[in-house]
């Protein structure tokens, strides 16, 4: 869709917008939502104005504008309400569909006559796929001619019917009334179309069931390339490195490292059978009996390496990788037949004796892995019922070989390796910056230099276990003592925004440790990519605390 009048004319298409209010267009769907809430997407949100009174009915919401200038006018008139927009745009929703969300509420308001006849199908495949369970798609469709400045064309709510029957949504009925341009255009009429998903429609948790429960396992390997997945899913979404309608690609080495962070206390520290018999492991040579003078922790995402520790890691990677290419990935098939579920390809590369980051562009090095992106939806979604279905399943199999274990033992041994909760590396930090001058609570902007102060996770740690650079603020002991285990809230997030960059540009960007804060971040944080700059770590964050918020159901604080 052309954007150039959007952006020439913002102000005037902005002042057009804002003169017409969300129920005065939307009153003929607005009663489906039967006053509830949720996680809702406003696809080309202009100037914010259905956003806004969607927030302020208490929903949380991302808004699509691709058109730079309206957007900027559309943040402004929005901030500290719970929106986070993102350049984006129909069909391909490139972005959204980066952040794994299903949508309790898709509004395309007014975009759809912009798309041309070609691209409608797929975009309406796309924007079904974003919907969550009982999730309601609402399109409104423009009828008239064009204005001679935007590209306009016909639309149909039969068209419509005919995609939403291919992909299994079910129409709402609405009230008929006569919907005339509220801008008093005599030759422009509205129709609106509302679809309700009846359920997720994806297939893919009784897949998953399938490959933990019923899937025949020689090993724990099919097991543990699940969970591995799943940790990445959680914990390092912005490791993806590219995303089509059917896959998501991941850095080989990624899969291989969080291998080898799952199986290392396993192997190395309980030495349990991951396998029936005394033969050995297909991933484990002698460079991942050599890991055993490190902890996982010791060679986590972000994390750099020596010279003399690196070349062991990479080595030790580089076998897992290629044993879960030929074994769990080729051998994990879809229910009733044997074609593989995952693939992947290894690259060839030098490792050599000197210093490596372990941080995605050197996990790429190793090749690609490819999940179906469904199925990683799925996993990001719903980590946190899937990751124990996983571990119960991995107890009664080592169960069957090993006997002589409680399940308390196997369970301890399958605990995640996350360390404890450490802020000791950025207390000392806020002490060297007191010792130099004024460093303030981001939640409250007090100076810390005379009171009592902690070092807060920004995300709590008891339901996100990170302590990454970037997740660690420091703040008043009371500020936190009263947020605790909370989630801050979108609007207190961002009024911190200005302390918690100060924070980061005063204590790490320009010293040794701004390497890993960037690396740790990109791992972590959901559309940070290669934007590689404090402003935009903290749009990730944005991003991230609204995953949680939805994935978990975090309890929000609101400030002292």
């Amino acid at each position: 869709m052309p954007l150039n009048p959007y952006n020439l004319r913002a102000k005037d298409f902005f002042a057009q917008y804002q003169s017409l209010s969300f129920e005065q267009l939307h009153n003929d769907w607005i009663p489906q939502l039967d006053n509830k809430t949720g996680l809702a997407l406003d696809v080309g949100a202009g100037s914010g104005r259905d956003a806004l009174a969607l927030s302020e009915r208490g929903w949380d919401v991302v808004a699509v504008e691709p058109a730079a200038e309206l957007r900027r006018l559309g943040e402004s008139a929005t901030a500290y309400r719970s929106i986070q927009w993102v350049d984006d745009s129909l069909p391909d929703l490139t972005q959204i569909r980066k952040l794994s969300y299903r949508f309790d509420l898709i509004l395309v308001s007014a975009v759809w006559m912009h798309l041309p006849p070609t691209a409608r199908e797929r975009a309406f495949r796309i924007l079904t796929e974003l919907l969550g369970p009982s999730g309601l798609l609402v399109i409104t469709l423009r009828h008239g001619p064009g204005d001679g400045e935007r590209e306009f064309h016909e639309v149909s709510r039969a068209e419509l019917d005919r995609f939403a029957h291919q992909r299994a949504v079910m129409p709402v009925p609405l009230p008929e009334m006569p919907r005339t341009d509220q801008l008093n255009r005599a030759d422009v009429w509205w129709e609106t179309a509302v679809y309700r998903l009846p359920d997720d429609g994806t297939g893919a948790l009784p897949t998953l069931r399938h490959i933990i429960v019923n899937d025949n396992k020689s090993s724990t390997y099919k097991l543990g390339l699940l969970r591995t997945l799943v940790r990445i899913a959680d914990s390092a979404p912005g490791l993806v490195l590219k995303r089509t309608d059917d896959w998501v690609e991941l850095p080989l080495g990624a899969v291989g490292l969080f291998w080898l962070m799952l199986y290392h206390p396993l192997v190395l520290r309980h030495r349990l059978r991951q396998a029936p018999g005394s033969g050995g492991y297909g991933f484990a040579a002698e460079d991942f009996y050599n890991l055993k003078k490190l902890t996982p922790l010791d060679f986590r995402v972000g994390l750099s390496l020596s010279a003399d520790q690196a070349p062991v890691v990479l080595r030790a990677i580089r076998v897992a990788a290629a044993n879960i290419l030929k074994n769990p990935a080729r051998f994990t098939t879809w229910p009733g037949s044997n074609r593989p579920i995952f693939e992947g390809g290894a690259s060839r590369f030098t490792i050599r004796n000197e210093p490596a980051r372990l941080d995605r562009e050197t996990l790429a090095r190793f090749g690609q892995f490819r999940v179906p992106a469904l199925l990683w939806d799925t996993l990001s979604r719903y980590a946190c019922w899937v990751e124990p279905a996983i571990v119960n399943e991995w107890i009664n199999l080592m169960g069957s070989w090993e006997v002589r274990y409680s399940a308390d033992s196997y369970h301890q041994a399958l605990q995640w390796v996350e360390g404890r909760r450490d802020t000791s590396g950025v207390r000392k930090l806020v002490d060297q910056q007191l010792s130099r001058g004024r460093v303030e609570c981001v939640w409250t902007a007090r100076n810390l230099a005379k009171i009592s102060y902690d070092i807060d996770h920004c995300f709590p740690w008891s339901r996100w276990s990170n302590n990454d650079l970037w997740n660690l603020l420091p703040a008043t002991h009371r500020a936190n003592a009263a947020k605790s285990e909370k989630l801050p809230s979108d609007s207190l997030l961002k009024q911190a925004r200005p302390r918690i960059i100060e924070w980061w540009e005063q204590a790490i960007i320009g010293t040794d440790r701004e390497p890993q804060f960037f690396s740790e971040a990109e791992a972590a944080l959901p559309l940070l990519n290669d934007k590689r700059t404090v402003e935009g770590v903290f749009e990730s964050m944005l991003q991230q605390r609204l995953r949680l918020k939805t994935n978990l159901q975090l309890a929000e604080w609101l400030g002292v």
